[in-house]
């Protein structure tokens, strides 16, 4: 199985939350929910929790090593999977699918016995529908775009380009069939977009390539791309990402 992580921010409840999850689970998906159908869970209240009741620097070694002690008392007991942790309001709360429950007494004592300061709580439920992961720590469309759009701003900041400068950013979008295509590209051409040219995927999918002169800026590429992703979906297409080349700074000297 695939070990493939992700970390974003979420809106739970009115609260922020900070959501670590494994996304190679999913590649599982159809044959862990007939194997693994409990959802279980580990919630312990910080000690010293930041402002927005995110975990401090001070507290995050402790919680690190409460996260690798439950994870290998996991494998020790082989009961299930650890699927993700959810950091909000002055906790953290570590999920696991499980195969069986008999000896969850005995995981939980193995695990925490190191840790005997914290609050803690924990419990089991059904879940064969792996709702939790599916509606709680599974990014929905627009979570997942803004999670790609920060790993290549990311890499263009890497790459020495400061993100503020305007250049054409270009973008992908297939849509489903021909009677939507020209009312889309009227809603692109509306919103300043050029198109480039019309493409195909691999199974045979028709999109278009479009562009813009816009700022790859975290915030500014997360407010374009949501946007995009709301036309598309109002013309029954699907968004399919951007990019754009490197802009370095260039820094003037005096004569």
């Amino acid at each position: 199985m695939q070990e493939y992580w992700e970390l974003y921010m979420k809106n739970l409840e009115g609260k922020a939350a900070l959501i670590q999850f494994n996304a190679g689970i999913s590649m599982d998906m159809e044959e862990l929910e007939f194997t693994h159908q409990t959802v279980g869970f580990v919630k312990a209240k910080l000690k010293d929790a930041t402002a927005k009741g995110f975990i401090s620097e001070k507290e995050e070694p402790e919680i690190l090593f409460m996260e690798d002690k439950l994870e290998s008392a996991m494998l020790k007991f082989r009961i299930g999977k650890y699927v993700g942790r959810i950091v909000s309001d002055g906790y953290v709360t570590f999920l696991y699918y499980l195969q069986f429950t008999y000896n969850w007494p005995d995981f939980i004592e193995y695990a925490l016995n190191e840790h005997t300061s914290y609050e803690i709580s924990n419990g089991h439920s059904h879940d064969s529908d792996w709702n939790y992961y599916k509606k709680l720590l599974y990014p929905t469309a627009k979570e997942w775009q803004i999670i790609q759009n920060h790993k290549v701003c990311d890499n263009l900041k890497e790459q020495g380009d400061n993100l503020q400068t305007p250049r054409a950013i270009e973008h992908k979008v297939y849509y489903k069939n021909e009677e939507t295509k020209e009312s889309l590209i009227q809603a692109l051409e509306k919103e300043g977009f050029k198109i480039k040219k019309e493409i195909e995927n691999e199974e045979g999918v028709k999109g278009l390539d479009f562009y813009r002169l816009d700022k790859p800026f975290y915030h500014d590429i997360d407010d374009l791309t949501l946007n995009l992703i709301e036309i598309a979906e109002f013309y029954e297409a699907q968004y399919d990402g951007w990019e754009t080349s490197v802009v370095k700074s260039v820094m003037k000297q005096g004569i």
